[in-house]
């Protein structure tokens, strides 16, 4: 893992938002202060892994975005910045082990349909979703509807309150409405609007 920002001030329990970022977007930005602001951490890494499982990086390559993640979090001490090597969760929450101390918990911040894909998941010859719970937990906010996760892991998924607007915003409703022509700097950082215009064409 390779940090382009760390955190200046140690924290017991660190919330991972790791992600694509294409483009970053407020709904990004509102779990990361959610977890701040509810005490669930004291500090929200923001990670895009070298690699996707399943995807590439496609038109707009990692520095760009990692640019954009850079700016749109620039104002709060709190917030690191890094690029893993491993796309999984459990990978990078591995990776995190070499950073941070043993006492720290880690958290994955994650809505509700995302949730249900890291649980249900088939990870063949890895260790089960149960497993890797033992090694760090999710941290869960709604998102068209709440998560009610299966009894087994319960114990380690925590719900995360946010505001209810972020269920409209993504990454890819920005790229719908850029090629639409339609509105879209309502949906992301103003701090990145001149460069989403320039990647994406939402001029």
């Amino acid at each position: 893992m390779h940090f382009l920002r760390k955190a200046t001030a140690g924290a017991d329990q660190v919330g991972i938002l790791s992600g694509a970022f294409h483009p970053p977007t407020l709904a990004h930005l509102a779990l990361a202060r959610a977890a701040l602001d509810s005490g669930c951490a004291g500090e929200v890494l923001f990670v895009l892994p070298a690699a996707f499982p399943h995807k590439g990086y496609g038109e707009v390559p990692m520095e760009d975005r990692l640019n954009m993640v850079l700016s749109s979090t620039a104002r709060e001490s709190r917030y690191s910045v890094a690029v893993s090597d491993g796309g999984l969760f459990l990978e990078i929450a591995r990776e995190c082990r070499s950073h941070y101390p043993p006492q720290v918990r880690l958290c994955f911040l994650c809505g509700r349909d995302a949730a249900e894909r890291i649980v249900e998941w088939d990870y063949g010859p890895l260790p089960t979703i149960g497993e890797q719970l033992e090694e760090f937990e999710l941290l869960v906010a709604p998102r068209d509807g709440l998560y009610a996760p299966p009894p087994e892991v319960a114990h380690a998924v925590q719900a995360l309150a946010v505001d209810s607007q972020i269920d409209a915003i993504s990454s890819s409703r920005v790229r719908e409405r850029i090629q639409s022509g339609s509105g879209w700097r309502h949906l992301v950082p103003e701090e990145i609007h001149s460069m989403v215009e320039r990647l994406y064409g939402g001029g």
